[in-house]
């Protein structure tokens, strides 16, 4: 604890200096509350002792303006005979305490040992209010799980350090956004969240992607390119399904993880980096090595700490709020106004599978939203299993949308009123829709409504 003294009295100033610096305390002396204020621009203070009675700038004025510059410093008022009401006065105006002189040190030290309790307690609400500020970023997460929670509750903790993360899971289970979410509760999270499927490139476009490259550095490279690794510097990686890997890029992988520095493609010039990594897999990474595909100390290097995302079939008890959550969220977006889903398609969806996790419920819900008729989704806009595969994905929602307006204003014959009630939104939202879409009536119709 740092303690500043404030004293026009020398042999006062000196007396009390020397006793706190024999307890342990690192002190700071200051004669004048002019000069206290000088020194406070410069320094902090943990505690200040003021005295009360001091010329030109008394102890109750110098505490005000000491505020103004740190307002979690404490202070303890030294009075004399006379003052008592200047001190409760100073107390009403945020002193901790105040002691009468001649000061009896033995009180003085039980006053300073409170507030030493005082400050300890107010660091750990300070750290629980952080806390529950980043639980409060967890509702992007939508669980009702007690697995799922306690993975959560877990977040804070391994946000805190940089120890690489390896988060296992299905695809579709969301595995991204529990990276996002331990970035976004780390010191980290004012840099970028640089995210990068090991999947979804070749190998050549993969470590280009990853180590960036020098001008030249082969055909096509016409300009330099910076890659993940340095976008991320500050930040986090997220490499997900790592698994896919190839072996030629986890040779170099590991030498980032080990030191931390990488070289650009056609260049021998070392680039230092400062980021935490996290990778994501579906598969069974033991065996990879196994099989010999994927390095053993790598893994290792990837598996300090473990988070496992079970799949949505594992964990039924999200599959309702996790309804209701997409089925708001595309109401919203389609303009639509739908109250919620019956008993009956909620039980259906209680009883499917879910082989495509929580992505495949979204895209679903997405589609029951644009397609559904009326106030409520409804067991038969909810097609799973063999339905599924009868449709053709390869059309865009908003395609589908398109077609099925059209065929609604086609069978009520362009009366307006009567689509949008079909339709199960406001007619203003079908004017809006008929004019986003293009869509044009048969000039042969009547007149519509």
């Amino acid at each position: 604890m740092h303690i500043l003294v404030v004293d026009d009295e020398e042999a006062q100033r000196n007396l009390l200096a020397g006793f706190l610096k024999n307890k342990g305390y690192t002190v700071t002396t200051a004669s004048s509350g002019k000069e206290a204020i000088e020194k406070n621009s410069t320094m902090q203070f943990d505690l200040a002792i003021l005295d009360l009675k001091m010329p030109e700038i008394d102890g109750v004025e110098t505490m005000t303006k000491m505020k103004e510059i740190d307002p979690h410093t404490y202070f303890i008022i030294l009075t004399g005979y006379g003052t008592i009401e200047s001190a409760v006065k100073a107390m009403k105006l945020g002193a901790y305490d105040y002691i009468n002189k001649p000061i009896n040190l033995d009180e003085l030290e039980l006053i300073i040992g409170r507030v030493h309790e005082d400050e300890n307690i107010h660091r750990e609400l300070e750290a629980l209010r952080e806390e529950v500020k980043e639980q409060f970023k967890f509702e992007s997460f939508i669980t009702e799980s007690k697995k799922m929670k306690e993975i959560l509750s877990l977040i804070p903790r391994i946000a805190k350090s940089d120890s690489t993360i390896l988060i296992l899971g299905e695809s579709g289970t969301g595995k991204e956004l529990v990276a996002r979410l331990i970035h976004d509760a780390s010191t980290r999270k004012d840099n970028r969240f640089v995210p990068i499927s090991c999947a979804a490139l070749p190998e050549t476009l993969l470590e280009s992607e990853l180590f960036g490259y020098e001008r030249g550095a082969f055909s096509g490279a016409d300009k330099r390119k910076i890659g993940k690794f340095e976008i991320a510097n500050r930040g986090t990686l997220f490499l997900d399904e790592v698994g896919d890997l190839p072996l030629s890029i986890q040779v170099k992988l590991l030498r980032v993880l080990q030191e931390f520095t990488f070289e650009r493609l056609g260049s021998n010039i070392p680039i230092t980096v400062d980021m935490r990594l996290i990778s994501a897999t579906n598969q069974d990474l033991i065996q990879r090595v196994k099989q010999g595909t994927f390095r053993e100390d790598l893994y290792y290097r990837l598996n300090v700490i473990t988070i496992e995302i079970l799949p949505l079939r594992d964990r039924k008890e999200d599959i309702k709020p996790l309804a209701e959550y997409f089925i708001k969220k595309f109401a919203e977006q389609c303009r639509k106004r739908i109250s919620g889903i019956s008993k009956e398609a909620l039980g259906k969806l209680l009883r499917y599978n879910w082989p495509g996790n929580v992505r495949e419920l979204e895209n679903i819900l997405e589609r029951a939203i644009v397609l559904c008729h009326g106030d409520w989704i409804d067991v038969g806009d909810i097609p799973l299993k063999g339905e599924i595969e009868k449709m053709d994905y390869s059309e865009k929602l908003s395609e589908i949308e398109k077609a099925h307006i059209k065929a609604i204003l086609g069978k009520t014959d362009w009366n307006l009123t009567e689509a949008a009630k079909k339709l199960g939104i406001h007619r203003n939202t079908l004017r809006l829709k008929i004019k986003e879409y293009g869509i044009e009536r048969n000039t042969e119709s009547p007149h519509s409504q």
